[in-house]
């Protein structure tokens, strides 16, 4: 799951005199600092200050809509077949999602 948009690190960059970016994975980034003759990782903290100032991704908010809309839908699966085993799915999917929006640093 991609925590950051593409544009927020590099609004960072341009901000901090950073330059040529580059996505190396899928939330991994690599710039050259001010004065610098090598790339390097954009510094953790950064990432986090980035993070805390944006938000969600627009990756995180679909997975975190589509969690919810499928708790609702299952509710009601269970509610009318009177099986638990929906819920049980919705559950597992829920905690899946939880667990892949957390950030890793």
């Amino acid at each position: 799951m991609k925590h950051y948009a593409d544009e927020w690190v590099a609004e960072w960059c341009q901000e901090n005199g950073w330059t040529d970016l580059t996505v190396a994975g899928c939330d991994t980034y690599w710039a050259f600092p001010p004065g610098a003759v090598m790339p390097e990782p954009i510094p953790s903290k950064a990432m986090k200050l980035i993070k805390a100032q944006k938000g969600l991704s627009g990756e995180e908010k679909w997975w975190a809509i589509a969690s919810v809309a499928g708790t609702i839908v299952a509710a009601i699966v269970s509610l009318v077949m009177k099986c638990p085993m929906p819920m049980v799915g919705a559950f597992a999917f829920c905690a899946v999602t939880v667990g892949q929006l957390e950030v890793e640093d």
